[in-house]
């Protein structure tokens, strides 16, 4: 099997319990994901297979879309419902939503966003969150990030429902906490479901119970999304056999004025069979250097 499969990752387990259990159904090594969850976060979790996992380069700036619950009235040191009370509590008993959304307003577009202390960011090589837990001094730099859109979709009580479109690395936990500090009362992300990630959502992901009748009975592969329907931006060239075969020994393709008019970084090569060959990068007009062969 080559290609990918979307997973709609359980509460509590950690990005890489899906891949070992997918390695495990799928009865081979070559597993990847291609975003992390956190254990508390639900939904979507793409995971390629087979040669497909020499595409993840192409997905790591991908955006996401998440559908969270942030509680107000103290903030937590993990900047989520897991982490201690570092706050007086002062809960609300509903949210003024004319305020919250004159908060959200500020957190739209590029901005500069404080990683939590607890995190995987790495100081000198070592990750936050063991710094952290030592109580050793933990000094992270704001890293731009940009917020697509933002929309409060609800309000209940001291809870609030929104709904964030972003670009990769965003901490939503940092966006609840930073919103907490505005509002005056602070506040903790209580839960977080990814709906997209890059151009996979959560209508085709499929849940771990699932996957494991498809695989006892020796249908895993009905749930792999085919590695030539990956990475859709990037334009495809179907290719005749002999091109196929130098493409394998690291030979450049030419590719149709044609049918790619727009100049593009990167191009699929497609055999007349319909599998990926490759990706290609640009050499000039029309002419493409294999730089990832499956």
């Amino acid at each position: 099997m080559t290609g990918a499969i979307v997973v709609d990752k359980p509460l509590g387990w950690t990005s890489h319990d899906v891949v070992n259990k997918i390695r495990k159904l799928a009865k081979t090594r070559r597993v990847g994901h291609l975003g992390t969850l956190d254990p508390a976060a639900t939904g979507v979790l793409p995971l390629v297979i087979g040669s497909a996992t020499r595409l993840t380069q192409f997905y790591a700036q991908s955006d996401k879309v998440y559908d969270a619950v942030i509680h107000f009235g103290w903030a937590t040191d993990t900047y989520d419902v897991e982490g201690q009370p570092i706050t007086d509590k002062n809960e609300p008993e509903e949210l003024d939503r004319q305020r919250l959304q004159e908060i959200i307003a500020r957190y739209r577009g590029r901005i500069q966003q404080m990683p939590p202390p607890i995190s995987a960011k790495k100081i000198h090589g070592k990750p936050a969150y063991k710094l952290a837990r030592r109580k050793l001094p933990v000094e992270l730099r704001p890293v731009e990030v940009e917020i697509y859109s933002f929309e409060l979709l609800e309000t209940h009580g001291p809870e609030a429902r929104v709904l964030v479109h972003c670009s990769a690395g965003t901490y939503l936990r940092t966006i609840a906490h930073d919103l907490g500090q505005a509002y005056g009362t602070g506040a903790f992300l209580k839960s977080l479901v990814r709906t997209r990630c890059a151009h996979f959502d959560l209508e085709r992901a499929w849940k771990i119970e699932q996957l494991e009748e498809l695989a006892r009975e020796d249908r895993l592969y009905e749930a792999v999304i085919p590695a030539a329907e990956l990475l859709p931006q990037f334009p495809a060239q179907i290719v005749d056999r002999i091109t196929a075969s130098q493409i394998r020994q690291g030979r450049d393709f030419r590719t149709s004025p044609f049918l790619i008019q727009t100049p593009a970084k990167y191009v699929k090569a497609i055999s007349e069979s319909g599998e990926l060959l490759a990706i290609g990068e640009a050499r000039m007009p029309n002419l493409y250097h294999p730089i990832v062969v499956l």
